[in-house]
């Protein structure tokens, strides 16, 4: 039988979880990103179908490829963080039903057959991932900073490009011309310096009817 988890644990994953844009000067190990990847992984999706896709940016390097994209606002605090993930779908996520849907492969047609619903379902099971994936992170410890404030269009051009521009001896991790990213999210060991008060939330009465 399950049970509540610790008033603790739900103040780590939750009330007491905040938006960080300064992180500590301590690394985030391949291991770590590794297990945040395990367990976000179980958060279920439409079919099973998984969508998200997700570029650790670690390295100076890499970071510096990202600042193009940014707005201004957010460039320092990611050129600083340990870790930035850019949160990302692939659209022709469908092709992998025969494997994550064995029981009936033929789902893949409804996507195949409207790119309108393949599209959104990738957008939107790509979101929910997203949010899995900042619940991860803050269960193993890690603090997070999502956002939006970038340019799509170049952070896709940049990290995700369509295959006339990519080398054909290249290894592809994930396929050429069919990635698209959907949010940022620094990670790190958050520096609590300079949080301000946390902001207000909507009440129950406000959000939510029993019907």
């Amino acid at each position: 039988m399950k049970v509540p988890l610790s008033k603790e644990a739900l103040d780590q994953l939750f009330r007491e979880a905040r938006t960080f844009n300064k992180f500590l000067d301590r690394p985030v190990s391949d291991q770590v990103l590794r297990e945040l990847y395990e367990l976000m992984k179980f958060g279920p999706t439409s079919a099973n179908l998984a969508p998200a896709r997700i570029l650790f940016l670690r390295s100076k390097e890499a970071r510096e490829r990202l600042r193009p994209a940014l707005a201004a606002g957010n460039v320092d605090k990611t050129m600083a963080a340990p870790v930035t993930a850019i949160i990302a779908y692939d659209d022709k996520f469908y092709e992998l039903a025969p494997r994550l849907f064995p029981h009936y492969p033929q789902i893949r047609d409804i996507f195949t057959s409207s790119p309108e619903v393949a599209e959104s379902n990738a957008f939107r099971n790509g979101t929910l991932q997203g949010a899995y994936f900042i619940l991860a992170a803050r269960s193993l410890g890690l603090d997070c900073g999502p956002m939006s404030g970038f340019d799509n269009a170049k952070v896709d051009e940049e990290f995700f490009p369509p295959p006339a521009r990519v080398e054909k001896s290249a290894t592809e991790v994930m396929p050429t011309g069919r990635i698209k990213s959907n949010f940022l999210c620094n990670l790190g060991y958050g520096e609590a310096s300079g949080l301000h008060p946390r902001l207000p939330r909507l009440g129950f009465e406000e959000v939510c009817r029993v019907m």
